[in-house]
């Protein structure tokens, strides 16, 4: 039997409750998402015509900004543009494999990993090469020369892509760029006295040096070769630690972040100058592996190739300090857009100056030179050619005809200073990975010249167990000991 409810009078409601007036309820934002699925589902609408975007929307990525020693700048989100695939890939970067599986993007495209994993290494490599690369493209499209930067190995019928890998040389502790590989490797190991694994992909630095190895190996693919004079392998390796400098301050915030770390003075101590902290420490040197504000001139170094680039590396260091410092207006124009576009400039002038050197066995003079003429052409202020001289003037790179203080004639070419020794090797035993790869080293060559002395042998005397010739195309039997003089009278 079923039995009523009484409910008190009381607990009915008579009246509403007092409400502001003209008040609107409004719904909650999980309500609205709700009722607009549902409308979608119920009462789907006509399909819109849209015009395709002119460019495909891009990838986020998580990178580290700068070196994991470099604490105040960390990780943070960074925006690539253009078409990423799973790897992550595009049409001219791969992350390689073996080593890291491949890395897929998420629903909306990115590719935000936790730091310190494998897939984090493989997306923030191929994030710096990719930065990398698309900033020096950038550089020579500003200047109306917009075309890709082919790798030394592309063609009319070969455009393979760059290889990278994060980890592809374990418990090494370098990295390098090989030329027959067609790959980026980087190194990985354990620091003497640590319980913790370095990684050298982890360094925007190492990574960005090693992509500039690459990109002027593309353009200038004589300049690895050993057989050039020290000065020529030195702009090798400044080129690559020059790169990394100007990719960091491609990025705002970390133009941002030099400013404030140096009171917009790029002579005091901050991380833009300092390379690869982390590896630096590793090795027990407070300052990186180099410093690129140095004092360091051409009398100083040798024939020692990691030595003679900090030369040029310095004096282009120099140049940007001289620049910003020119262009600085507090009250007219921040400071981080000042330095940001006065690097944008010298980043562009530095390898068009490069491209215009000569091909083979080029020298610091003849970038220099270049940097003069090219810096004239596009209309700057004479005080730009004015620091470009008495820069290199001071590293013992040039000779100078005027003062200091008198402006530099846009039509005269200096001449050098101190020049390499005609037949002088470079000492190429303290730089990186790539200046010491076998693929530049002509080691091949002699490979192949103690092959051609096997082969004349065995035209000559003939060989034993594969048949011998006679240079006839006739076998004969191999010769005796007596006839090669290969036996001594007794």
């Amino acid at each position: 039997m079923d039995q009523k409810v009484i409910v008190p009078v009381e607990a009915v409601p008579t009246k509403c409750a007092a409400l502001p007036v003209g008040y609107v309820p409004t719904p909650s934002a999980s309500y609205r998402q709700h009722r607009k699925a549902a409308q979608l589902t119920q009462e789907p609408a006509a399909p819109r015509l849209k015009e395709a975007a002119l460019y495909p929307p891009g990838s986020r990525v998580l990178i580290w900004k700068q070196d994991p020693a470099v604490s105040e700048m960390g990780t943070r989100k960074s925006y690539l543009p253009g078409i990423i695939l799973e790897g992550p890939r595009d049409a001219r970067i791969v992350s390689g494999k073996p080593g890291i599986a491949a890395v897929s993007p998420n629903t909306f495209g990115d590719f935000i990993l936790s730091p310190n994993t494998d897939q984090f290494d493989a997306v923030h490599t191929f994030a710096i090469v990719r930065q990398t690369l698309t900033m020096y493209q950038r550089a020579l499209a500003s200047n109306g020369a917009e075309a890709p930067l082919p790798w030394q190995w592309n063609g009319a019928h070969n455009t393979a892509p760059l290889q990278v890998y994060p980890h592809g040389l374990p418990n090494v502790m370098n990295a390098y760029y090989s030329r027959s590989d067609r790959a980026l490797k980087f190194g990985d190991f354990v620091p003497s006295g640590a319980g913790e694994r370095m990684y050298t992909c982890r360094s925007l630095d190492i990574v960005s040096h090693e992509a500039g190895h690459a990109v002027l190996d593309g353009l200038k693919p004589k300049w690895l070769l050993s057989s050039n004079p020290p000065q020529t392998g030195g702009l090798h390796e400044s080129f690559g630690d020059l790169t990394a400098i100007f990719l960091t301050l491609s990025q705002f915030d970390q133009v941002e972040a030099v400013i404030a770390q140096t009171k917009a003075d790029l002579h005091d101590k901050t991380f833009l100058a300092d390379m690869a902290e982390q590896f630096g420490l590793a090795l027990g040197r407070p300052n990186g592996l180099r410093n690129a504000d140095n004092d360091l001139k051409l009398s100083e170094v040798g024939n020692e190739v990691h030595a003679i680039s900090q030369v040029f590396t310095g004096a282009i260091y120099d140049i940007l300090a001289d620049i910003f410092a020119f262009e600085r207006g507090p009250n007219m124009r921040d400071d981080a857009m000042v330095l940001h576009s006065a690097a944008e400039y010298l980043r562009g002038l530095v390898l068009r100056a490069l491209i215009a050197a000569p091909d083979s066995g080029a020298t610091f003079a003849d970038v220099a030179n270049q940097m003069l003429k090219i810096a004239a052409a596009d209309q700057r202020p004479v005080e730009y050619r004015n620091f470009i001289r008495n820069r290199f003037t001071l590293r013992e790179v040039v000779l100078a005809t005027v003062a200091p203080g008198v402006n530099h004639d846009a039509a005269l070419t200096l001449a050098p200073n101190i020049v390499d020794q005609a037949g002088a090797p470079q000492d190429r035993r303290a730089c990186c990975g790539t200046m010491n790869h076998a693929d530049y080293a002509g080691v091949e060559d002699v490979l192949e010249e103690e092959r051609q002395r096997l082969a004349s042998w065995c035209r000559d005397y003939g060989c034993g167990g594969g048949g011998g010739g006679n240079g006839n195309g006739n076998w004969r039997e191999p010769a005796s000991a007596e006839e090669l003089g290969l036996t001594t009278n007794k």
